[in-house]
């Protein structure tokens, strides 16, 4: 592996980043329960409900990406 002055180094693509949350067991019911009916895991609706107090905050960086699309991809006719 050699570095040489013409090569310019690679942007890895930005990922997701992990980050370990500790909750009160009958708030994560209550958050696991509303995530369902919702249609959305636990960790999506965790992200849904910053995302949103966050942009009524006025605090959501404007570069912010929309959140991933998950499930199954809509039927499209042909």
């Amino acid at each position: 592996m050699t570095d040489s002055p013409d090569e310019t180094p690679r942007r890895r693509p930005q990922q997701r980043k992990q980050v370990l949350l500790r909750l009160d067991p009958s708030v994560y019911e209550a958050l696991a329960r509303w995530a369902g009916e919702d249609l959305r895991s636990a960790n999506a609706q965790i992200e849904f409900l910053l995302r949103k107090s966050l942009a009524e905050a006025g605090r959501l960086p404007k570069d912010t990406k929309p959140m991933p699309r998950r499930g199954r991809p809509p039927v499209t006719e042909p």
